[in-house]
């Protein structure tokens, strides 16, 4: 870089804000580059050392221009930088965003040449992010940020004196919860702006009821200046503070502005039809009528309490079911299931929501503790059976809503544990007659599997974010779903007059919420526009029927006509979108395919940045290098969960306490399964993981290392017979340890543990425990558990015995085989887990929707290679050698081809002790 090395100014705005570059983790350039980030702190530090009076870059502008026109927010994000310095410098620009917007245009003016950004399919823009990310260049990245939020950010090299203005436009349909709508600007210029503004227009034919604004950041002095505007059908709020203002004192730099700039508005409701608004030959319907009763429920409680829940999880979730329960109606029924490997149901069927019944209850949750495992699949399926139980038995109300509320912060690890047949049983049991709604608690929680599982039975999912106040966020999402009015809605329109019609069955109607439908209208005729809603109401069905009326904006807002174009065209797009995404997750794969396509289509065809595509804006050139895409692409829900655990992890050790020493916790490397091998890589907070397939009987080399004449080899064998679905599964049952230079050869199998030194063989049962000590090893046997075998100043390696059933019709008992202290051994050493003892470098970027959507698939490169890896699960077993743990990782197919060196048949050895 010219002119100052390594000096790299962000300009950030949470909307838009200057300071000084930090290490951007947990976006979706999934990376560690810990000379860059040394490189950037040592630059912050060198700038910190400048004078106060040098010139650098200044932020002239910022601005946040939103209109809202009928929930429809489209909103224009532009902010101007001024290089005052006599030589070029790297801007850095981030801006935060909601994560249920769509970005639609980002564009760069430097030195009076504009530079537009182009929306393309995602694959098609993979190659272009591939070069940027492989020649080290900054490709513009999008990251979670918060709950509500995402960041975009890009950087450009400005020459001296001269400027750059950033724009970024994005559009969202605005959802109405409990009662209100929210437009959520986040502002953190970390510097004074000369020219700071916030601008919202809102248009709401049906009649604002009320606007209210406030900000986390607004003082006393601050306040006056916010101004809003209200009238019958129209707001203006506007906030601009002078530089002066702005400051938190006279005469220094720093900014009051900080937080979120926050409005909350709804609308006039009079009629029970709802409200239709035509613009432009498309339509949009907005239901939520007044004053309706609402439907009791019968909800069954499916509560967690496996270890993983322990401590401060599980007196947050003891907290929020004592504040559900108060809020329960009487004539509600309600049951509780707590569960972990076993499921134990408070009561056998529900109970009617009585004050006894509840003061009942909410004694037995005071008692809830954590222990145990995780069965998913039993609890739920308990739980339809008490609902399915209650309604044959007419103890239930007809007129009711079922629903089950499954609160979870692991993955199923007993019982049945595969997510995608879990699916299956839970779908077959609700047959459609019951609403599932998921809360995954943490980010441990398989949040994909669940937000399938909710759409496929008529529910949603909802992450609940590890944090003081979980609690709340459990009892607001509760606050959401507690109230239906009315289940089982459909809008209905002429056939003959509306096509390409957004979803118009929904499955419930919450109190505080709204229903929207849009479509395309076939011709003008307005007197054949009819329309008829209906639905299952508390006493009696809900029926009304009515024809629609095209509104005149241009008389209704006469001086403003311009402002609203195609925002009906739009706001159709955005929800058909929105929907053919969400039906891509669920359904038959042809379906899944079809809706797929159809999203890719819209979001080419109206420039939205989705899922499935990408935004490309070229840099300019530069003395230091060619043109350089930015690539900017749109978070699902999985991918942000994995980005914050993963920028969490990074930042835990970036921020903890200074010690006079850190020493990282050591690697643990093991095969166990059938067979899957692990690499932990504790530095990164990281897993790979891979599998190996061949037939039973085959002998493999796991560790050699000549030099410390250390061998392991291991046998793998198959199930009894082939099971129903034709896949035998192998396992490892035998391990030979040798190591010469001590003159120390162990036999380990499922039978026993047999330990070979000068001519002496001894032989130790596994159905004992004990110990052996000897001058060069030393083994502790756990009794049907675990072997520790501790070679003499060397590595340690742990076998755990995992025992079958007897009478289990397939499968055997097999060994998981563990290594401890690796690094104690040479750098020559090698095998198919001794090769990544001392470590392995490779960079995951792309992250993309998997053949499953709680599995999303990346592109790694690593050893000179690009392979296609998946996001998975393994299971470690050292804690809990019946369940295991789950431990994330990055799985590489095809028998772990391109992650180890050759092909895994160079690894296969004659005999238990031969190295050939």
């Amino acid at each position: 870089m010219s002119g100052l090395l390594g000096v790299r100014l962000l300009l950030l705005w949470g909307f838009a804000c200057l300071w000084l570059c930090s290490s951007a983790s947990g976006d979706l350039l999934i990376s560690r580059d810990n000379e860059a980030l040394q490189e950037t702190r040592e630059a912050a530090r060198r700038l910190q050392k400048r004078s106060p009076n040098e010139k650098t870059v200044e932020v002239y502008r910022v601005a946040v221009d939103c209109t809202v026109t009928s929930r429809f927010a489209h909103t224009v994000m532009t902010s101007m930088a001024v290089n005052k310095a006599n030589v070029s410098q790297e801007i850095f620009f981030e801006m935060e965003l909601p994560k249920t917007a769509f970005i639609t245009n980002f564009s760069m003016e430097i030195e009076s040449k504009m530079y537009v950004g182009e929306v393309k399919e995602k694959e098609k823009a993979k190659e272009q992010y591939r070069k940027a990310v492989s020649s080290g260049q900054t490709a513009g990245l999008v990251k979670a940020s918060g709950r509500k939020m995402e960041k975009f950010s890009v950087s450009v090299n400005i020459a001296a004196e001269s400027n750059v203005t950033f724009i970024l436009t994005y559009e969202e349909l605005l959802q109405r919860k409990l009662g209100q709508y929210e437009i959520l600007t986040r502002v953190k210029p970390k510097t004074l702006v000369q020219e700071f503004e916030i601008v919202t227009n809102i248009y709401e034919p049906q009649g604002l009821s009320y606007v209210d604004t406030h900000a986390t950041f607004l003082s006393n002095e601050l306040l006056p200046l916010v101004e809003k505007t209200v009238t019958d059908k129209k707001a203006r709020i506007s906030f601009s503070p002078t530089m002066d203002q702005q400051r938190k004192c006279p005469g220094c730099d720093g900014t009051l502005i900080d937080g979120d700039f926050i409005i909350k508005y709804d609308v006039n409701r009079q009629t029970s039809l709802g409200d239709i608004q035509i613009v432009n030959g498309y339509f949009v319907h907005f239901f939520a009528p007044p004053d309706l009763p609402r439907v009791p429920k019968n909800v069954v409680f499916v509560i967690d309490r496996s270890g993983s829940m322990s401590g401060i999880k599980m007196q947050q979730t003891r907290e929020a079911m004592l504040a559900i329960l108060k809020d329960l109606h009487e004539e509600d029924y309600f049951a509780l299931i707590p569960f972990d490997s076993s499921i134990e149901p408070w009561k056998e069927s529900l109970i009617k929501a009585t004050k006894g019944n509840v003061a009942e209850a909410m004694a037995y949750v005071k008692k809830i503790n954590d222990r145990g495992a995780t069965d998913i699949n039993g609890a739920v399926l308990r739980g339809v059976e008490m609902l399915v139980q209650g309604k044959q038995s007419k103890t239930l109300p007809d007129r009711s809503v079922d629903m089950i509320i499954l609160l979870t912060d692991g993955m199923p690890n007993v019982g049945v544990s595969d997510t995608s047949v879990i699916q299956q049983n839970v779908r077959s049991a609700i047959g459609g007659n019951m609403s599932l709604f998921c809360l995954g608690f943490g980010n441990s929680v398989d949040y994909g599997f669940l937000d399938v599982m909710s759409q496929q039975n008529k529910g949603l999912a909802r992450r609940i974010y590890e944090a003081s106040d979980a609690t709340l966020q459990l009892q607001g999402f509760y606050d959401e779903v507690s109230s239906p009015l009315l289940s089982e809605v459909d809008l209905r329109y002429p056939d003959n007059v509306v096509e390409l019609l957004t979803t118009n069955h929904f499955n419930q109607l919450f109190n505080g919420s709204e229903i929207v439908v849009a479509g395309r209208l076939m011709d003008n005729d307005m007197d054949n526009f009819l329309l008829e809603v209906t639905g299952q109401g508390f006493e009696e069905d809900f029926k009304v029927q009515g024809q629609a009326k095209a509104l005149d904006w241009g008389v209704m807002y006469p001086d403003e006509k311009y402002v609203f174009g195609d925002f009906t065209e739009r706001l159709w797009a955005y929800l058909t979108i929105q929907q053919l995404l969400d039906k891509s997750k669920t359904g038959a794969s042809d379906e899944k395919a079809n809706a797929t396509a159809k999203a890719l289509d819209m979001s080419l065809q109206y420039s939205f940045v989705t899922p499935l595509t990408s935004m490309v804006v070229t840099k300019p050139e530069t003395e230091d290098g060619p043109d350089s895409p930015l690539i900017a692409d749109k978070l699902t829900e999985v991918q942000r969960q994995l980005a914050e655990k993963m920028s969490a992890r990074h930042y835990g050790y970036a921020r903890s306490p200074p010690r006079l020493a850190h020493y990282p916790p050591s690697p643990t490397y093991f095969v166990d399964g059938d067979p899957h091998f692990m690499i932990e890589l504790p530095d990164r907070d990281d897993a790979l993981c891979f599998n190996i397939n061949d037939k039973p009987g085959t002998i493999f080399n796991l560790v050699r290392d000549a030099q410390s004449g250390i061998l392991v080899n291991g046998q793998i064998i198959g199930d009894k017979k082939i099971p129903p679905d034709g896949k035998i599964n192998t396992y490892f049952w035998r391990f030979g340890i040798v190591h010469k230079t001590l003159g120390v050869r162990l036999e380990v199998n499922t039978q026993d543990i047999s330990v070979f030194q000068d001519g002496k063989r001894i032989k130790l049962p596994w159905s004992d425990t004990s110990s052996l000590k000897g001058p060069n090893v030393d083994l502790l046997v756990t009794k049907d558990r675990s072997l520790k075998v501790t070679l003499k100043d060397s590595v340690k390696f742990v076998i755990l015995l995992h025992k079958v059933w007897e009478k289990h019709p397939y499968h055997r008992d097999y060994l998981g085989f563990y290594t401890l202290d690796s690094h104690l051994l040479s750098p020559s050493v090698h095998g198919l887990l001794g090769q990544f003892y001392h470590g392995i470098e490779y960079e995951v970027t792309d992250l993309r929707p998997g053949e499953f959507p709680e599995k999303p698939d990346a592109t790694m490169f690593v050893k000179g290679q690009e392979l296609n890896v998946t996001r998975g699960w393994q299971r470690d077993f050292r804690h809990d050698v019946k369940n295991g743990e789950n431990v994330p990782c990055w799985f590489i197919h095809t028998n772990g081809t391109g992650l180890i060196d050759g092909d895994a048949t160079d690894y296969v050895v004659s005999g238990l002790f031969k190295t050939v």
